[in-house]
């Protein structure tokens, strides 16, 4: 399998997943133009995409799924109350691309994709994780906290995107309003450093595990920061960069990170 990161922050979202047979995007958050652009950077054609999975109708995650879909005749999965939610704000959808996901999970070709429950203030936010053959790849970011759910789903996982959004302080004391502060730090909100940090170390297995560390805050956060807060919660519990677990950031503005396992 492939994974890559196209974008990842408040800015857009857009990730890259390729099995010997398949090709999907999980989020088409940034603008058409943008998503070509990421693609042929990693040598990839938008046209052969097989399928968009969106995770929820926020606009850094479908800005530009309807454009995409339009352009190369791709189709849109999502659950049944997500495609309510996002269907006014991505234009009209042939209708033979508007695909709803029933009982959580579907099938192309050489892929198995798996959609758990996150929490998020969206009608019905979802993470996924992708199967082909024996490996495993998750996205799990948007998440107001490390839910059971979430911990089961990806501690098993070749690969994880993994929110590490803001630091904590930055968001107390820095310019949002109270309510977005609110909203930032709540259980629907998204995940911080020191609980990405926590998180990992609950999911540590003897599996080896490549974990990107996504979704970063432009305001609430620096990226030497979020690496560096991580690491040194992996160092107090004994887990050791490049021999437990590698350990990279995604960009926000650019691909990141292809990874072949």
């Amino acid at each position: 399998m492939i994974f890559c990161p196209l974008y990842s922050g408040s800015s857009g979202n857009s990730i890259f997943i390729a099995s010997q047979s398949t090709k999907i995007l999980v989020d088409v958050g940034m603008p058409g133009k943008s998503i070509e652009s990421a693609l042929k950077q990693i040598n990839e054609a938008p046209s052969d995409i097989d399928g968009i999975f969106i995770t929820h109708e926020h606009s850094d995650h479908i800005k530009g799924a309807g454009i995409v879909s339009r352009r190369y005749d791709i189709p849109i999965y999502a659950n049944e109350d997500t495609w309510k939610a996002m269907n006014s704000k991505i234009g009209n959808i042939k209708e033979n691309n508007i695909r709803i996901i029933h009982n959580n999970c579907v099938d192309i070709k050489d892929m198995h994709i798996v959609s758990y429950n996150i929490s998020h203030d969206a009608v019905a936010p979802v993470g996924y994780a992708l199967y082909s053959e024996n490996k495993k790849a998750c996205i799990a970011t948007d998440l107001g906290y490390f839910s059971e759910e979430v911990k089961t789903m990806i501690k098993d996982a070749d690969v994880i995107l993994l929110e590490s959004n803001h630091d904590v302080e930055m968001v107390k004391f820095g310019p949002y309003p109270y309510p977005l502060k609110r909203r930032i730090l709540s259980d629907a909100g998204h995940l911080s450093n020191d609980a990405c940090g926590k998180a990992i170390v609950e999911m540590m297995n003897d599996k080896q595990k490549h974990i990107i560390l996504g979704h970063l805050s432009k305001t609430n956060n620096f990226p030497d920061l979020a690496y560096q807060t991580v690491v040194n919660i992996l160092k107090e519990n004994h887990i050791e960069i490049g021999r437990d677990i590698s350990l990279n950031l995604a960009r926000r503005d650019m691909p990141s990170n292809v990874i072949e396992f």
